[in-house]
């Protein structure tokens, strides 16, 4: 079965409506152990589209590297977020992810009318400003692609560098999600102030 290929079609459709700028919102990084959930929001050129585009965990870590660098070399803009271990604890996954999609697209340099976000939840947005909610919109439209492609590769740079500053954990391998060698991390050297000790085994401690 061939691969799905996300479109324009729905930014296309908002913008003949008058309801351009069109962002498109994604995140990275909710099932983690360990590390923040990070949230983008990009706003393509409509003429200057990258090929190739699709969901991240579609692309392998060279293709999203690649991606990454056309994306911010030609989106009118981009804006990435992120929400705590810390903020992920003392409220939910869930709320801490919207608090950070929220805050990318305020960050947005150019202000959308419309913004399109995967998953089933749009967050608390500016007065004005419309949003629609599309589950595996990341699959299916290409602002949200290009946005899950800049958020996991800002968050798998972040782990990267807290593997060099913690390098008994192998965050730069596991990202911080729960592998057999974090675990036993966990177990031998005890959890960082990275860890979010509401997640898994973590809890129990």
């Amino acid at each position: 079965m061939a691969p799905i290929v996300p479109s324009f079609t729905i930014e296309q459709r908002a913008l003949a409506q008058g309801f351009g700028p069109v962002a498109g919102i994604d995140e990275a990084g909710r099932g983690p152990l360990a590390g923040p959930v990070v949230a983008a929001a990009v706003i393509l050129d409509p003429a200057a589209i990258p090929d190739g585009l699709a969901d991240s965990k579609e692309l392998d870590e060279a293709a999203r590297e690649h991606l990454y660098a056309a994306v911010m070399a030609s989106a009118l803009a981009v804006a990435v977020a992120s929400a705590s271990p810390g903020r992920i604890d003392r409220t939910d996954i869930r709320k801490a992810t919207l608090h950070a999609m929220a805050a990318s697209v305020r960050m947005l340099a150019l202000p959308p009318r419309h913004v399109l976000v995967d998953g089933r939840d749009v967050p608390a947005l500016p007065l004005g400003m419309s949003g629609e909610a599309i589950v595996d919109g990341d699959a299916l439209v290409v602002s949200i692609a290009a946005a899950s492609i800049i958020a996991k590769v800002h968050r798998d740079r972040l782990m990267r560098h807290l593997g060099a500053i913690h390098p008994e954990y192998g965050f730069e391998q596991h990202k911080g999600y729960g592998t057999r060698q974090h675990r036993d991390a966990i177990a031998v050297h005890g959890p960082t102030r990275h860890h979010r000790m509401t997640f898994g085994a973590l809890k129990e401690r």
